[in-house]
């Protein structure tokens, strides 16, 4: 059985933020990058709202710079997925970490930084226009759609937030509900009312993405009387929420009923000792790619000072 004094595990801004800090720490951590490489930034065609990057960057490109600059610290990056793990209930004993290859890695420091995945809708074409009009992020690509018609899909606190930032930016905002009603709080649907910009469509559905090289209109369907509609437009938000990637860690560490992990109070802490966690793996707020990579600063430092008050270093 091999060990490392510290795993991470997941690779977006906050996994390799958190190798760069623990690299620079001097504990030479190692990096599982599991399948969802780099994170969602990875499948991000242009992020303008990072610091540091004025002309902005493309999603990839910061990601592999993320990568390499974790890796110069001393990282050492794995593209293997994790099968299964075993946390320790006791302070400073280890935790073993199964890879896919058949092989278990023992560790007294594991921070959690496998992120979340945007629900999808499962439609065609779905896929094919993300980042050609198909967005699961209103604050990141918001701004792209400029005085255009965009549509929102979805009836939640999620959606209803997404219309309201929108409204201020774009034309037109479709918010399209598969319900008679909305699920999101009553504030937010009495803002909603009071926007001129924002119509809205009860009872519909997207059935179609339509465009050659970039979304140019969407065909929805009355799932009452079956009536469909096709709206122009340049962009849809599926607004239908976040899964966080935490099927693995499901009876090890504490989480919430919707999956994400529970960590003390202004920590990365979890129930487990010794185990951090970090990123939109904890996060269900705020989910940006910048205060992702500062609780990976954080789960650096809070493992750190766990090895510190233990003996561990």
């Amino acid at each position: 059985m091999e060990y490392k004094k510290v795993v991470i595990i997941g690779s977006g801004p906050s996994g390799y933020t958190s190798a760069i800090y623990i690299s620079r720490f001097g504990l030479n951590p190692i990096l599982y990058t599991g399948i969802n490489i780099g994170g969602q930034l990875n499948n991000t065609k242009y992020v303008e709202n990072y610091p540091g990057f004025n002309n902005g960057i493309l999603g990839p490109v910061l990601m592999e710079k993320m990568k390499k600059q974790s890796e110069k610290f001393g990282t050492k990056i794995y593209n293997i997925s994790i099968e299964k793990v075993l946390f320790s209930k006791e302070i400073g004993k280890k935790h073993i970490i199964f890879l896919e290859n058949g092989k278990f890695i023992e560790t007294h420091g594991v921070i959690i930084s496998t992120g979340s995945s945007y629900k999808k809708l499962g439609i065609k074409d779905e896929n094919r226009f993300i980042g050609l009009g198909v967005s699961y992020c209103s604050i990141c690509d918001g701004f792209f759609f400029k005085k255009k018609n965009v549509a929102i899909i979805g009836g939640g606190d999620t959606a209803l937030e997404d219309a309201l930032y929108l409204s201020d930016i774009c034309e037109k905002v479709f918010l399209i509900v598969r319900k008679n009603y909305f699920k999101g709080t009553e504030y937010l649907q009495k803002k909603i009312k009071n926007v001129k910009n924002i119509k809205v469509y009860f009872n519909y559905e997207l059935i179609e993405i339509i465009g050659n090289t970039k979304v140019e209109k969407i065909k929805i369907i009355n799932n009452k009387n079956k009536k469909e509609l096709i709206i122009v437009l340049d962009g849809i938000f599926i607004s239908i929420g976040n899964k966080p990637n935490t099927e693995i860690f499901k009876n090890q560490i504490k989480m919430d009923k919707n999956g994400y992990i529970i960590t003390k109070e202004k920590t990365t802490i979890t129930n487990k000792p010794g185990v951090f966690a970090s990123g939109d793996v904890q996060d269900p707020i705020y989910k940006q790619a910048v205060t992702a990579a500062g609780s990976g600063c954080m789960a650096a430092i809070d493992l750190k000072k766990y090895f510190i008050d233990n003996n561990i270093l």
